[in-house]
Order: C-alpha cells, then structure tokens, then sequence
C-alpha cells in the first residue's frame, strides 16, 4: 500500500516534468508574428511595435489579458460554425502557452529556436493601382478625445462607367485610423457638404450612398475579387470614406491615399449585395424603447436562383449585441453564414468564405440581429437610454447582413437581380406606414410644389427629401430616369390613398 501510494505521489511530478518549458523564441515568437506584427510595427496602425523579444515582454501582461478575453486579435465572427479566409483568432492552446509563458518568468530561450521575422511587402500590396486619388487636405485628429467618425469626399471624375477589382487604403497615420468604410456617391450630396464645418470633410451619414466598395480594418490584406467578378463604379460617381479615428496620444494629421484596381470588362456574372433587411435595417421598423435590453429585428429573403456566396458582412451601430445570418436549404437542412455573438462597431469586417458557398433556389436567408439600450451596455451612447429609432448618425441605430455573390449560371443573372430590386421594396413597405399616419396625403400638393425647386413639375433626385430619396425611387420611378415625373407622382398620390383606405378599414 505504502509503495502504492508513493506511485500515485510521483505522477503528478512526471507529468510535470514531462511538461516542456515555454520560451519566447520558440513557443511564443510564431504566434506574435503570424497574428500581431503586421499591427504591430513602425508605421503601422498598432499603439506599440511587437517585432522582439523586448517589446513582446515588456507588453506581455496587456498581451495576456487582451487575448485572454478575445479583444486581440480583432476577430468577431464564429470560426466553429463558419470557415472563412485570413482568420485572425487564436486558438485556446496558443493563448494558454502566452499565459504559461508569462507564469514562467517570460524566458527568452535560445534565438536558434525563432522563425524569422515576417517580410512585409512595401508600398501596394496588389501592384500599381489603375486609378490613385488621394484627400485633398489633411485632417487634423487631436491627440485625446473621443473617437471621431467623419466622412471625406475623393473625386473620381471618371468620365466612363468602370469596373473595381480592388481597392488599397493607405493612411499616412496609420495610428490613428481604426477603420474605414467605402461608399459611392453618384448625386454629388457629399461633395456640397464637405467642409462646411470649415474642416475638410463632414461629420453623419447625410449623404447618397449609391453604392458600397467595401472597406479597410487594419491587418487584413487587400483582395481582389476572384475570377473575372467586378464591383460597378459608374461614370460621375464620387468616393467617400467613412472613417472611424482613435487619438493616439499625439496630434497627426491624416491624408489618406487609395489606389483603386479597375477593369474595362463588364464581369460575366454580375455581383449582388443580399442584404438583409435592406436599407441597412430601414424596412425592419428600428424603434428600441429606453432600457429594452433584448430588442430583436429579423428577415428573410428566399433565393429565386442558384447563388455562389463569396462574403457575407453586418452593419449596425453602438446598441447592436448579436448578429446571425442562417440559410435553410430545400431540403431543411440549416448553415451558418455568419455568426457574430458579440458585435463592436469598431471591428466592422467583411469575412470572405474560405470555399464559395453554393446555395440552391429556394433556400431561405435568414438575419436576426439584437439590441441592447439598456444601462447594461456599455457601449450605449446615451446615459440615462433613450429611445432610439433608425437614422443615420452613429447615436441613432441600423442593422443589416449583406451576402454578396453571383447567380450560379449567368443565365439567371437579371432574374436575381429583379428579385433583389423586389427585396428592397420592403424599405418603401416601411416608409408608407409612416408617412400614412402623419397627414403627407392631404399635404400632397403643397408638398411637392415646395420641394420643386426648378418648377418644372417633376421631382429630380436631389429635390426628393434625404431619408426618403432611395425608397421613392426604388418603387416609383418606373422609367430609372432618377426623376419622379408628374405620372409617378400620381402613384405615389394612389398609393397614399390604399394606404389610407386599409388603415381605416
């Protein structure tokens, strides 16, 4: 018995022995280069360089606790249900050796042991760009302060519709840039607002967004988009970059830089955004009462064709909590597309699948997202909550799951693109209930009169109100000449009336 229990004494201690000491050069340099040191160096985005053993320790307690709660590296969607490209998540064996390490004394260990450095590409990543435009002054961010969203307007000029394979943001701050989003502009909106505060650029999302080009996050890589596929950049449209600033501790002034990779080929299969609901959340009626902790919006959209999905992306403000895109196949099957369980304005990502995702006719695409205005988030803008309905400043709220893809055969392009355009309808679906409930048909006239500028009896584009400009379009401008003419007009009077009609019924 005696020797029995002296066996099971010692076993802990072989284990224990049997247990390889952690070492910087060896065990923890791979990690830091492969999921941190494209940050986290000079000239990089990053607020410290992580590029040796020196720097690595001297931060090892923060980078400890930032990757022990999943802050680092900036990943925000569910690998365990989804596969995507250039995931930058550590596995639970790369975190405990980090923690082992630190426990350890932080031992160096035998410079033998370290890969090498990565090798960083210097200047595009993807080649000389077809197109260059650059901001045309600096924007001063102040060293502290909150963080600043602000939108600046770059030109194109191009007087012939283009096709986009890519696009390379490089800011000349990199410190101080978190993020920034790439919208089109086709109705010269944005141009008439930049610098009006005396500041290059403008503060809110007031602006037409005619199109959408993706965006950058610092650490991932820019992309093109495979085979012969394109994003349209059609002729007179505008640039804007909605980006997000983080004060670095110093003053810096920003002036951004893009390189654009173009095509003179229409792609054989025309890319489609999914989105879900449309208009970033205006159909899904966004009205989250002060302290709802648990406010839900979903919708669905059934594929009238095959597709092959490339990306799916979200899109919502500081109350969002989850998102969760889900496709119901024919055969009742249920796939995952995107899986955010705790959602950060800040990390605004487009995840690219790691395999095109092929989606028969007749599956089901589901988004559900959730709000939390309560004093339980702490990311809520408003202390005490407010209600909070759809807007476009950051302090109101959105919400959206984008799919992007082609049909599978091009024979069905128009066909998902005629159904997308119905899909969308749903904004105007939403924009009816409100205008039937606040008088507009009675004030019809008056209405359109004030709102025509020219006089000419017809409402261009840029005479139509802001927040009601895509809608009205989208479902009355029959002939997609961007004018409602006094014909369309009409309809909208018809259409006013059943809206009446059915809420007094």
């Amino acid at each position: 018995m005696k020797s029995i229990t002296s066996l099971l004494l010692f076993v802990p201690l072989l284990s224990a022995a049997d247990q390889v000491a952690v070492t910087y050069h060896r065990d923890i340099a791979p990690i830091v280069y492969q999921n941190c040191t494209s940050c986290h160096r000079d000239g990089e985005s990053a607020p410290f360089p992580l590029t040796n053993y020196e720097e690595v320790s001297r931060k090892a307690r923060t980078i400890d606790r930032v990757v022990s709660d999943r802050y680092m590296p900036p990943w925000h969607a569910n690998t365990e249900v989804t596969k995507f490209l250039d995931v930058r998540r550590l596995e639970p064996e790369q975190i405990s050796l980090i923690s082992r390490w630190i426990e350890a004394g932080k031992p160096e260990g035998d410079p033998a042991d370290a890969p090498a450095l990565p090798t960083f590409t210097p200047g595009w990543q993807l080649g000389e760009p077809d197109l260059v435009v650059k901001m045309a002054a600096p924007y001063e961010v102040p060293a502290e302060g909150p963080d600043i969203y602000r939108n600046f307007v770059l030109p194109l000029d191009l007087p012939e519709d283009k096709w986009v394979k890519a696009i390379e943001l490089r800011p000349s701050a990199r410190s101080v840039v978190h993020h920034s989003l790439y919208f089109l502009d086709d109705s010269g909106t944005a141009r008439k607002l930049d610098g009006k505060d005396g500041k290059p650029g403008f503060n809110g999302m007031s602006f037409r967004q005619s199109g959408a080009l993706g965006g950058y996050v610092p650490g991932v890589s820019p992309r093109k988009l495979p085979g012969d596929l394109a994003r349209p950049l059609p002729k007179g449209s505008d640039l804007v970059l909605s980006t997000h600033f983080h004060p670095s501790g110093k003053p810096e002034l920003e002036q951004t830089t893009v390189g654009i990779y173009l095509t003179d080929t229409p792609p054989s299969r025309k890319l489609e955004e999914l989105q879900i609901p449309p208009g970033f959340g205006r159909s899904a009626g966004i009205d989250i009462p002060a302290g709802e902790k648990n406010f839900t919006i979903k919708d669905s959209y059934k594929l009238p064709v095959d597709v092959e999905a490339f990306s799916v992306s979200g899109h919502a403000h500081y109350l969002c909590e989850t998102m969760r895109m889900t496709a119901t196949h024919p055969d009742g099957s249920t796939q995952i597309l995107l899986d955010i369980p705790d959602w950060d304005l800040d990390w605004q990502d487009t995840y690219f699948f790691a395999e095109p995702v092929v989606l028969r006719a007749g599956t089901v695409v589901e988004a559900v997202i959730s709000y939390d205005n309560s004093t339980d988030n702490p990311e809520n803008p408003h202390n005490p909550p407010v209600r909070v309905k759809w807007g476009r400043e950051s302090t109101d709220e959105m919400g959206s799951i984008t799919l992007v893809g082609v049909a599978l055969d091009a024979a069905d392009d128009q066909r998902l693109n005629l159904s997308n355009k119905a899909q969308r309808v749903k904004i105007f679906a939403q924009l009816g209930k409100e205008l039937s409930s606040t008088g507009v048909l009675e004030r019809l006239p008056s209405i359109v009169k004030n709102l025509d500028k020219n006089g000419d009896g017809s409402l261009q584009e840029s005479e139509l109100p802001q927040r009601m400009r895509t809608a009205l379009l989208l479902r009355l401008d029959e002939d997609e000449d961007k004018t409602l003419n006094p014909s369309e007009i009409e309809s909208l009077k018809d259409w006013l009336e059943s809206m009446k009609a059915n809420r007094e019924a």
